[in-house]
């Protein structure tokens, strides 16, 4: 039988390798940029929402079918520059969804129909602000804070945690997660902006103390999704949404951080 420590240090290598096999697709298509990343920011929208509605209960039936549909037509929408159609899309899901409800009152709870509108909004729609990001002007270099605020958190988090973590972030949804680890995240992720905006000053007109500020506030925002998504988890008794990303878990365990991060970077660069 294989013993306890070969089982750890092949769960381990499985996780090395899934991590930066993803690692390498993100920084394709981060630096392709154009169709090619909004192809891919539609791609794991579609099976992080499907990831969700699994979940829910509803992958497979009309009601999700109606979410895949509205998440396709917001990113026609966002490809084709009429985002002023936006809030009439929504508008239109949730009213189809409610006519969804009342036709198959018996399929399906109420609770249902809020959650699959909300899934459009948490997963399609955070999501694409990697891409609106990317193609603004200076997006090609001011995108990489989204990395740097959410998966650099992550990443310092954990360390942190591992070596000096004593007191508990949040001990219902993640036990691991230490306040140590998070402020370490938090810093971490303020002097990685910080670093990348000296590295890069010739393209980013953002200065070093913003992007550092940027990265740190997205840092925090993304730890909360982070646990916003444990808390779902929670809440459904599951460990993982999905097994698409071996030794991680599904595309929303990976992205949890990111989702939240994104929009935040975006309107932080956009408007302050």
């Amino acid at each position: 039988m294989m013993s306890l420590n070969s089982l750890k240090n092949k769960s381990f290598y499985t996780r090395l390798v899934s991590g930066i096999i993803l690692v390498l697709i993100i920084l394709g298509t981060i630096i392709g940029g154009g169709n090619l990343l909004l192809g891919f920011c539609f791609v794991i929208s579609i099976i992080g929402l499907h990831e969700l509605y699994n979940v829910l209960g509803f992958a497979k039936k009309i009601l999700g079918i109606a979410g895949y549909a509205a998440a396709a037509a917001y990113y026609l929408l966002v490809k084709s520059g009429n985002e002023n159609y936006i809030i009439l899309l929504l508008v239109a899901s949730m009213v189809v969804m409610m006519v969804i409800f009342v036709f198959r009152f018996s399929e399906y709870h109420a609770d249902q129909i809020f959650l699959a509108f909300f899934g459009i909004l948490y997963v399609a729609v955070m999501i694409s602000f990697i891409y609106k990001l990317r193609i603004q002007s200076e997006g090609t270099y001011l995108v990489w804070l989204i990395i740097l605020g959410s998966w650099g958190s992550d990443t310092f988090a954990y360390l942190v945690g591992m070596i000096f973590g004593k007191h508990k972030l949040a001990p219902v949804l993640s036990p691991k997660k230490s306040v140590e680890g998070a402020v370490g995240g938090v810093v971490a992720s303020g002097i990685l902006g910080i670093v990348y905006c000296l590295i890069f000053k010739e393209h980013i007109s953002v200065s070093p103390v913003m992007t550092g500020l940027i990265c740190a506030g997205a840092a925090v925002i993304s730890q909360i999704g982070d646990l916003a998504a444990s808390g779902i988890k929670r809440n459904y008794e599951i460990k993982d949404y999905g097994r698409l990303i071996p030794g991680h878990g599904g595309i929303l365990d990976r992205f949890d951080s990111i989702i939240f991060a994104a929009p935040v970077i975006y309107y932080l660069i956009m408007y302050v």
